[in-house]
């Protein structure tokens, strides 16, 4: 569906609704209670943390300004929802997708908020779009949980179509890890600090063959960096002499864990750069990840997948007995600059 105008909002928003801009990291942790008070309330089973928020608005780069592209939405001076906007220009070469996120409180949920804060990121996205010279198309982006209710009526009553499909994907470490050898010539080893930006830039190069696009600036590096859930001595990387052929980018999540009342550690990124793929590299990364994971004290392993991912990784994760948990939605919806 292509847009040239702002559509009518679904219900008049409260009296009294302000939106003001990102004052500062002293909305962080407003943010982060609006979006996990969201979270549980549509008891979707993740939780983000004021430190790791912190991490990503900390670092601004051209792609994600906290001061250009955070919103926050306030009712007598007290925040009940704020938007969030980004930009990247989608592998496949022929988008440019501006990303629009955003919370509401769940007492204040079917007023309207929704709808305007909705509104409010299109409208600082297309003024963004207008700066920008591109021959690509230009498109809205956005993402549900299947378990958002409001959020998905609130997008395919904006224009949004479903596009794309994605699973959360979990596995008890508590039954036996197959035991997987690498492919001859390769090792693991561990990553010290002065290897990060190699094994970064390795995965950034594995997944320009994927579905996506995403801000790899070195902003985004910092950001990923000072996220208090990185821990580099839980990667998983393969070498092939001084080439990063492989890795798992995997991290405990604390603060969610204690949120859940779970103890599950994370598979991020699970990538192959071309050259080495259908060796059976992943595979033995992955079975590495969930034995260094187990050692940690986790009992469960979770990673997600895009369901259509051309490297068939949705079969990999099947065969090692991962099984669906959770499922996803990406929504897009291309508009013109006025």
């Amino acid at each position: 569906m292509r847009e040239t105008m702002t559509e009518p909002h679904a219900r008049t928003a409260p009296d009294g609704l302000v939106m003001r801009s990102y004052a500062g990291p002293q909305d962080v942790p407003t943010m982060v209670e609006i979006l996990n008070r969201e979270l549980e309330f549509e008891q979707v089973p993740f939780r983000d943390s004021v430190e790791a928020a912190a991490a990503r608005h900390r670092h601004p780069s051209e792609m994600f300004d906290p001061a250009r592209d955070v919103t926050i939405a306030e009712i007598d001076g007290v925040p009940v929802a704020y938007g969030e906007r980004s930009w990247i220009d989608t592998t496949d070469g022929k988008y440019r997708e501006y990303r629009l996120d955003g919370a509401v409180l769940p007492e204040w949920r079917r007023r309207g908020i929704g709808t305007a804060v909705l509104a409010e990121n299109q409208r600082h996205a297309r003024e963004l779009a207008a700066t920008h010279q591109t021959q690509r198309t230009r498109r809205f982006g956005s993402w549900t949980s299947d378990r958002m209710d409001g959020a998905i009526a609130l997008l395919s009553g904006g224009g949004f179509e479903q596009i794309r499909w994605f699973f959360e994907m979990v596995r008890p470490l508590d039954e036996p890890i197959p035991a997987l050898p690498l492919p001859d010539g390769l090792e693991i080893r561990p990553i010290t600090p002065d290897l990060v930006k190699q094994v970064w830039l390795a995965d950034i190069e594995a997944f320009m063959d994927h579905w996506g696009g995403f801000d790899s600036s070195e902003a985004s590096l910092q950001r990923w960096m000072e996220n208090p859930n990185t821990d580099i001595s839980l990667w998983v990387v393969a070498y092939d002499g001084d080439e990063v052929a492989a890795g798992v980018i995997n991290a405990i999540e604390s603060d969610e864990n204690a949120a859940l009342g779970v103890n599950r550690g994370w598979l991020h990124s699970v990538f192959t750069r071309r050259q080495w793929r259908r060796r059976g590299l992943a595979s033995a990364l992955i079975a590495e990840s969930m034995r260094r994971l187990k050692e940690r004290g986790v009992d469960t392993g979770i990673l997600g997948v895009d369901a259509d991912n051309p490297t068939g990784a949705l079969g990999v994760y099947e065969r090692l007995g991962f099984v669906v948990e959770e499922r996803s939605t990406a929504w897009r919806k291309e508009f013109e600059v006025q």
